[in-house]
């Protein structure tokens, strides 16, 4: 599974831009050019497939805040659009997902007034032939192929804060709408780690298996133990430790009531450091190490300035890694690091998009309409 293109309109300072997508997508370009709106465009489709568009939306204050600032054009309703084409190789199957949300009609008592409300979804697939649309949302109404390939009425009303890709994703009785939700559950967006004392990064986590890592790093001991001895196979990491740390190891004991690390390092080869000890740079560069190695890594994997509070030493470490990753996994990274983009160009061969700011919105350089990259710039 691979994201093919996406598409965001009237999301922030994202007045329409659509794109092709590669492996390893990078971009590069000064504060405030949009950079991290072009990764939250893909966060909140990931939300709508979690149930959790409208709270996310809600979180950065809400459909006022989120909405486009610009002109809108007369003969467009004033909504936030986002889709994805997201290709399925084993079966030869594009998804093609599209959302529409919106501000509550002053009429209207159903909602809250900075609510982001869904207003309309469509869910096609497209099978080499022509696409079949399998879903199709306007307002309340939600209609849904069923098992012998006939449109129905879904019989129940979704909340306005409610995506039908949810919904239906979630009731058992449409494979496509179940697979498409499952496969955007997989996507793991990883930013701001907190390293603050109370981080859960320094903390012991429940003794659980841990395939992957969460987005907020809360299982991250349970991470690396389960390299450690279940995979029992902690190569990658261990290289990748001791590059970034200069000659360091990390300290894996089999999980009892919690489980645990730490960090030996050169100077001090008879003492393990608890995540307590270690810097902020170092506690940032083992959890984008556990996200980035995991047991089962995920599809789709997104980093929003990985290189925030490391040292510069520990940059090539953190490419290397990237492109260790990008074997199994399709690959995101925005930065404002030239050199972790050179370091990242130079193992993966994935060319830096530039991103712009020009008249309000945002852009990138040498971006055709229709979503590819100019020859000058290839």
């Amino acid at each position: 599974m691979y994201l093919r293109s996406m598409r965001a309109e009237h999301y922030r300072s994202l007045r329409a831009i659509r794109m092709d997508l590669g492996p390893v997508n990078l971009f590069v370009g000064a504060n405030g050019a949009g950079k991290s709106n072009l990764y939250r465009a893909l966060q909140l489709i990931k939300a709508a497939a979690d149930g959790q568009l409208a709270h996310e939306i809600a979180a950065e204050g809400g459909i006022y805040s989120a909405y486009w600032s610009g002109d809108t054009p007369k003969h467009k309703k004033a909504r936030i659009r986002l889709s994805a084409e997201i290709v399925d190789e084993e079966r030869g199957v594009v998804y093609i997902y599209e959302v529409e949300c919106g501000f509550r009609p002053t009429e209207a008592a159903a909602g809250f007034t900075h609510e982001a409300q869904v207003k309309a979804e469509q869910l096609s697939i497209d099978t080499g032939r022509r696409p079949h649309v399998m879903m199709r949302r306007e307002g309340a109404h939600i209609s849904a192929r069923n098992a012998d390939g006939r449109m129905e009425d879904y019989p129940d009303a979704p909340l306005v804060s409610e995506t039908a890709l949810f919904l239906l994703g979630d009731a058992g009785h449409y494979p496509e709408i179940s697979t498409l939700r499952h496969m955007l559950g997989q996507w793991r967006f990883y930013h701001g780690f907190r390293t603050d004392a109370g981080s859960p990064l320094r903390q012991p986590c429940r003794p659980v298996t841990a395939p992957m890592l969460d987005e907020g790093g809360a299982n991250l001991a349970a991470v690396f133990a389960t390299l450690a001895h279940t995979r029992q196979d902690t190569i990658d990491l261990d290289r990748a430790v001791y590059d970034a740390f200069g000659g360091a190891a990390l300290s894996m004991p089999e999980p009892d009531e919690t489980a645990e690390f730490g960090l030996v390092v050169p100077d001090f080869p008879h003492r393990i450091f608890q995540p307590r000890e270690l810097s902020d740079g170092q506690i940032r560069f083992l959890a984008l190490a556990a996200a980035l190695l995991s047991y089962r890594r995920p599809r789709f994997i997104a980093l929003n300035e990985p290189e925030a509070s490391l040292h510069p030493d520990m940059l090539p470490a953190l490419a290397a890694m990237i492109g260790r990753a990008s074997a199994d996994s399709q690959i995101w990274v925005v930065t404002h690091s030239t050199v972790l983009a050179e370091a990242i160009t130079e193992r993966c061969g994935a060319r830096a998009r530039t991103v712009v700011r020009r008249d309000g919105a945002t852009e990138i350089e040498g971006l055709s309409i229709t979503g590819e990259m100019r020859a000058e710039e290839d």
